[in-house]
């Protein structure tokens, strides 16, 4: 397509905000790439994700070997708004994390995968996301928000509370805070916007709802109960991450536990 056609093509003047970032983000052979030099350079300067040094260490048991064929896990996976008032093991939800955006093969030795490759697609192998966990009622671990590791297979508590009551004033289904655990998934957005431009921001999205899937599918081959969470108060709930909502915020929530009532 040359400029010419292109130009023909563009809205003149978008009606609403996610026109314009629609229109702004399109891929087009007229964007110029950032150097490679510049590219390595700065990658070298980025970690495989932050870090909570300093704060208690929970070291995450293996993962469970995932014998439901996937098949049976894509029938059985649905959205569940009720939990059992009952605990998950430790061992399901290292499962849960590890195959949601854990390091599933090591980095690679000649530096094209720095950050070891992940569970999900990642643009430019960037790996943009951190998870954070709510533990309300998880066997093993004590009560609190906690941040993953996943270099080191290991959770770090920051908030050492339960902060169930303030979760669920911060989402548009207070009841989802009854989850024996909640996932939250944020967007370190200088990671991929630092190469992509203003497409990061959709690469970033859409790497969030690869993540969130395989959390869904592993609630089902788990035989708990999962719910994605899209309805929460942004502000709040950047807040209670200790994030600054701008640079490195929350886009998704997942909320896990024993289901209400029996799957056979």
């Amino acid at each position: 397509m040359s400029r010419e056609v292109w130009d023909r093509h563009r809205i003149p003047a978008a009606n609403s905000v996610w026109q314009l970032y629609h229109e702004n983000s399109k891929g087009t052979r007229f964007r110029r790439p950032v150097a490679e030099a510049t590219l390595l350079e700065w990658q070298s300067r980025l970690a495989p994700s932050l870090s909570y040094d300093g704060h208690p260490v929970a070291t995450l048991p293996p993962p469970r070997a995932l014998t439901c064929p996937l098949d049976r896990a894509l029938a059985e996976r649905a959205t569940s708004a009720a939990f059992a008032e009952s605990n998950v093991s430790l061992e399901n939800l290292a499962t849960i994390l590890h195959h949601a955006y854990g390091i599933v093969r090591p980095s690679s030795t000649s530096g094209e995968f720095p950050f070891g490759s992940r569970s999900v697609p990642s643009a430019g192998a960037l790996y943009p996301l951190e998870l954070y966990v709510h533990a309300a009622s998880v066997a093993g671990l004590a009560p609190g928000i906690y941040h993953f590791e996943p270099a080191l297979g290991v959770l770090r508590r920051f908030v050492d509370r339960d902060c169930s009551d303030r979760l669920a004033s911060s989402l548009a289904q207070p009841e989802l805070a009854r989850a024996a655990a909640t996932v939250f998934t944020t967007v370190l957005f200088e990671r991929t916007i630092g190469k992509y431009g203003e497409r990061g921001y959709r690469f970033a999205l859409i790497e969030a709802g690869h993540a969130a899937q395989n959390m869904a599918l592993c609630t089902a081959a788990l035989g708990l109960a999962g719910t994605p969470i899209g309805g929460f108060f942004d502000y709040a709930i950047d807040e209670l991450l200790q994030i600054d909502g701008v640079n490195h915020s929350t886009v998704y929530l997942f909320a896990l536990g024993q289901p209400a009532e029996s799957r056979e």
